[in-house]
């Protein structure tokens, strides 16, 4: 009855309403002023009106607000049925992020140039040759002494092959960062995946309590024709439908900022939309095995045992260095003042009286113990950042969990039973339509604990790693020992 009546209401055009039988009575005339209330005039200006009895009066309702500009627009990469089998995976997506990601390319070079670093350090001495001419003019002769000469550095105390294990555990560390920086944008591009199919999830349930609102002002405004509803209760339906609305435009706006960034983390231009479903069952991860993998396994940790490693060498390394090598010259050549082919030979060495590296030396062993501390910080903020994220990840399973198996069912068991006790005339549309924005919001609930479930347990079982468009560490820790002529 009440859609009917609203059907007949909307069908009239505004000049028939004149001669269309009152519902309350006897129409009185209304001017388009007098529909607009932000035109109304004051209360002091307000013309006399004889009293009339409640009901006697009938008003058009207020106009239904029209939607904004783009309502209807679909978002970028939203997935539509028919579109199911051609969306990118989650599986696509980490292969085209180890491929393109320009972060796993930096951590690879990083390993090579520790690599290079470490043969050129191990590389011995060049010998150097010289030509030698000696009292050249001396009593009109081409001179005493010309030859060719032969210099070679000795190095003592293998302070090369000490210098290139060194750099070679730096690679190592840097193998581990480059271990790190992967795990980093895979984690990433997990996290964005999920955040961006919870965008789409409350995409859709925000369209749907869009007609939800719809509706609300449908019946405030049928209940207005049979005189159940006042105009204020109309604007405010107008309202909530135009918040509605708005919500919509953010929801867009929210998946298509997620998306994009998703994009970015992948390295490559991407139009196609996302396949995968957000739901799923959630395991229990037990916080001492987490914790037990993390400090076991950690590339993070690793590096920084790797780091402690190459500190090591580089302790032992200066400590060498004040033994002095040998520069050995010798060579051969004619001797125009006796006439005869001779020979030449000397012995250098570096006398280390007041240099012996004593400063240098203190460095390196401050630089060992500092990151022996280091290796313990490290382990200190996986267990301080695995508390967080492991609390944030039980409590979303919790949340999960109870949602899924209690209360969404009793929420939509309580809104089809508004719905059937409406059928039935023993419920108003009102309650009914509460009941179903009531539903619609505990999916919505829903959604961001699932978005916040799969976001912490790929952080837990992934070293708590993220960042994936951070620039890739460097092996060489911040004030250690590093660039000379000749790496050491």
């Amino acid at each position: 009855m009440i859609r009917r009546t609203l059907a007949l209401w909307v069908a009239l055009p505004a000049c028939a309403c004149a001669a269309v039988p009152p519902v309350y009575g006897q129409v009185w005339p209304v001017s388009a002023q007098t529909l607009d209330p932000a035109s109304a005039p004051s209360p002091a200006e307000q013309p006399s009106v004889p009293r009339v009895e409640p009901g006697s009066i009938f008003l058009e309702p207020p106009a239904i607000p029209e939607s904004p500009p783009g309502l209807e627009g679909r978002a970028v990469g939203e997935l539509k049925p028919d579109e199911a089998a051609g969306g990118l995976t989650l599986e696509g997506l980490l292969a085209l992020a180890c491929q393109n990601n320009p972060t796993l390319r930096q951590a690879r070079l990083q390993v090579a140039g520790e690599l290079a670093t470490a043969m050129q350090a191990g590389l011995y001495p060049n010998p150097i040759v010289s030509y030698s001419a000696e009292q050249i003019g001396v009593d009109g002769t081409a001179g005493e002494f010309h030859g060719g000469l032969v210099q070679q550095e000795i190095v003592t105390a293998d302070k090369r092959q000490i210098s290139r294990q060194k750099y070679l555990a730096r690679a190592r560390a840097a193998e581990f960062l480059a271990v790190a920086q992967q795990f980093r944008v895979c984690n990433d591009v997990r996290i964005h995946y999920w955040r961006t199919l919870g965008r789409r999830n409350n995409l859709d349930i925000r369209r749907e309590l869009l007609k939800t609102a719809e509706d609300a002002v449908v019946t405030a405004r049928e209940l207005y024709n049979l005189g159940q509803a006042t105009r204020a209760e109309v604007h405010r339906a107008n309202v909530e439908l135009q918040r509605a609305r708005l919500d919509v435009l953010q929801a867009e706006n929210d998946y298509r900022r997620a998306y994009r960034q998703l994009v970015a983390l992948v390295g490559c231009d991407l139009e196609q939309p996302l396949a995968g479903e957000l739901d799923g069952e959630p395991v229990v991860i037990d916080h001492a095995a987490a914790l037990g993998r993390i400090l076991a396994d950690s590339p993070e940790l690793h590096a920084a045992r790797a780091k402690y490693q190459s500190d090591r060498i580089t302790l032992r390394r200066e400590q060498v260095e004040p033994i002095p090598n040998l520069f050995v010259q010798g060579g051969s050549g004619y001797n125009y003042a006796d006439r005869d082919t001779v020979a030449e030979f000397s012995l250098q060495l570096e006398v280390p009286l007041f240099d012996r590296n004593q400063g240098t030396i203190r460095q390196a062993e401050a630089d060992l113990a500092r990151q022996r501390a280091e290796i313990r910080r490290v382990e200190q903020t996986l267990k301080d950042e695995l508390a967080d994220r492991y609390s944030e990840y039980l409590t979303a399973v919790q949340h999960v969990t109870e949602f899924r198996g209690v209360i969404l069912p009793e929420a939509k068991a309580a809104y089809a039973t508004e719905l059937d006790s409406y059928e039935e005339d023993r419920q108003e549309w009102p309650e009914v339509l509460d009941a179903q924005r009531d539903y619609f919001d505990l999916r919505r609930m829903y959604v961001d604990h699932l978005v916040t479930w799969r976001e912490n347990e790929t952080l837990v079982e992934g070293f708590l790693l993220h960042g994936g468009l951070q620039a890739a560490q460097d092996a060489t820790p911040p004030g250690h020992i590093d660039a000379t002529p000749q790496p050491r």
